[in-house]
Formats: C-alpha cells, sequence, structure tokens
C-alpha cells in the first residue's frame, strides 16, 4: 500500500522513526498495525535499604529479582548509625572517649555483619545482579534519600514497630517518598513476595503524585500479565469537569505497549483506604501504584490520609512518588 506521501507504508514508518528518533514496532492484528514505542523508561539502577532486621531478606529478595528482571544494577546501603561527627565529639569529650569509640565500634562491625548477609543473600539466588554496596555513616534516612536520589527505584521497608530501631529509621517509607525525588516501593513488614508484581493496581486520581508514581512504576508493569487502573469517587461527591478520567491514562499506556482495564468505584466517605486495600486483594494484586501525598504543618510533615493509611496498612507492596 502506498502512503498520501507517495512512499510503502514500510518506508513512512521508518522515515518518521528517523526524524522523531523514535525506535517503532509495529504488532499486527485484525487489520491494524499498532505502533508500539521501544521502551524508553528503565530501572537501571536499584537501591535497597539494608538494615539488621528480620524483614531485611524479604526486600533484599525482592530488590534482587526485580534487579534481575530489568538487568539493573543493585546498589545496597547500609546505614552505620556512627555519627558524621563522631571524631570531633571524641576530641571534644575525652572522659567519655571509650564509650564513644566502643559504641561506633559496634555499630560499624554490625553494617559489616549486614553487608555480608547481603552479599551471600544474592549469591544464594543464583544469577546475582550487577551489584554494590555502601556503609554511610549520618542520620539512616538522609542516606537512603542522598544515595537513592541517583537512582530508578528505592527499596524500603514498611515501617514496624516491633523491630529493634530507633524512631528514625521508621520513618523511612514516608520521608524517602517525601523527598528523595524518585519512586519509592514499600515492602510490607509480613509476607513474602516472591511471585508479587505480576499483577498491578494503579489508583488514579488524576493528580501530579499519581502521574509520578504512574511514570515511574512503567518498567514495572511492562512486566505484569494484568495492569488494572482503578478511580475511586467518594459517596457523596458529585463528579465535575475536574474529574479524573482514567480512559486518558489507559491511552497512554496503551502508547507505552500496556493493555489496562479501567474501572471507576464509589467509596465512602472517609473510606478510600479501605476501598483501595479492598479493591487490591480482590484483585489479588501485587504491587499498588498510587500517589504519595504529604504537606508541611509547623516544623513536620503530615501525609494525606489515604497515604497514611495505606502505608500503615497495606500488606501487598506498594509504589508511591510524591
Amino acid at each position: 500500500m502506498r502512503s498520501a506521501f507517495g512512499h510503502s507504508d514500510h518506508m513512512s514508518k521508518r522515515h518518521i522513526a528517523m526524524s522523531t528518533g523514535f525506535t517503532l514496532h509495529t504488532e499486527h492484528g485484525a487489520g491494524l498495525d499498532i505502533v508500539v514505542p521501544k521502551e524508553t523508561t528503565t530501572l537501571s539502577t536499584i537501591v535497597v535499604h539494608l538494615d539488621h532486621t528480620e524483614r531485611c531478606e524479604a526486600r533484599t529478595l525482592l530488590a534482587a529479582r526485580l534487579a534481575r528482571q530489568h538487568d539493573s544494577h543493585l546498589l545496597g546501603i547500609v546505614p552505620t548509625g556512627v555519627p558524621v561527627d563522631a571524631a570531633a565529639a571524641l576530641a571534644r569529650a575525652a572522659e567519655i572517649a571509650p564509650l564513644v569509640a566502643a559504641a561506633s565500634l559496634h555499630q560499624r562491625r554490625r553494617a559489616e555483619a549486614v553487608a555480608h548477609v547481603f552479599r551471600c543473600r544474592l549469591r544464594d539466588t543464583g544469577g546475582s545482579p550487577s551489584c554494590e554496596i555502601r556503609l554511610v555513616d549520618g542520620d539512616p534516612v538522609d542516606a537512603v534519600i542522598a544515595h537513592g536520589r541517583a537512582s530508578d527505584l528505592i527499596v524500603v521497608g514498611q515501617a514496624d514497630h516491633r523491630a529493634a530501631v530507633d524512631a528514625r529509621a521508621r520513618q523511612l517509607p514516608e520521608e524517602a517518598m517525601l523527598h528523595a525525588g524518585r519512586p519509592v516501593l514499600i515492602v510490607p513488614r509480613r509476607g513474602r513476595f516472591d511471585g508479587a508484581m505480576d499483577r498491578v493496581l494503579v489508583a488514579w486520581d488524576g493528580g501530579r503524585e499519581a502521574a509520578l508514581s504512574v511514570y515511574g512504576a512503567l518498567p514495572l508493569m511492562r512486566k505484569a500479565s494484568r495492569v488494572t487502573v482503578v478511580s475511586l469517587l467518594e459517596d457523596g461527591g458529585a463528579e465535575s469537569a475536574g474529574t479524573p478520567c482514567p480512559g486518558d491514562l489507559d491511552g497512554w499506556l496503551l502508547r507505552h505497549g500496556i493493555r489496562a482495564d479501567v474501572e471507576c468505584c464509589a467509596a465512602a466517605r472517609g473510606g478510600l483506604g479501605d476501598a483501595l486495600l479492598a479493591r487490591a486483594s480482590a484483585l489479588e494484586a501485587g504491587l499498588i501504584v498510587m500517589g504519595g501525598y504529604g504537606h508541611a504543618r509547623a516544623q513536620e510533615r503530615v501525609l494525606g490520609g489515604v497515604t497514611r493509611d495505606v502505608l500503615a496498612r497495606t500488606t501487598t507492596p506498594v509504589l508511591m512518588a510524591h
């Protein structure tokens, strides 16, 4: 067949690809050629937070599996907990220097043990991805955020108040989501997720945060067997011109080679978090993709209601961006 410009369809598509800089290929079916773009978003680097807690194994195995699937470089960050000004503190207070030195030595040895266990776990899983480990002094949250900014995905654990960590470390999921500027994958404090991510639920509200999260999750959704876009509207909430249209997202995903089902569901007033988690359970979703919301109040960050509920109660891995 000849195109309107006098060239064959094949040559026209080739010309478009060369002139726009995009690589295209076509899928044939039912008399249509569906143009599917070459993957432009990848997980070249995955950062995973490592510590001495029991749940470190679950997120290590999940991060390693994702790194193998996506041919990613896996970077393990081990916060030592040693203050960056420990040497200065020793010089200022000679009488407590032995105690400070002993505590710092203990923390460093524990961090080295965490790094050793990480290497062993990667070796035992077979086909270890490209990886490296960094032991970082100072605030544990700042360490993960600083190194995570040079990555495509940050993997952390859900806050667990039973774990033997300090209060600052328990803030890591929300702080990384709010401040890293990268998608953050939160691994629940219970369960194993060796076969997770095959079914993805996208919570779509049309907001900036949701858009960033969906974009960051594109590589994961390409590997999924089923993607469902869910738009929730509270009972009594009136639809308007500003109500998000999940159909717009559906078309955008399709142009990225991802076919998605679309659902519009009602939720009880004040119960969006409950409705979202219930729908994820009904769909047997292995991943929830949603925007992470928060705002400043005085000297602290306050999470949005749905974000707070999901972070606290989810039993499904959640990818969030802010």
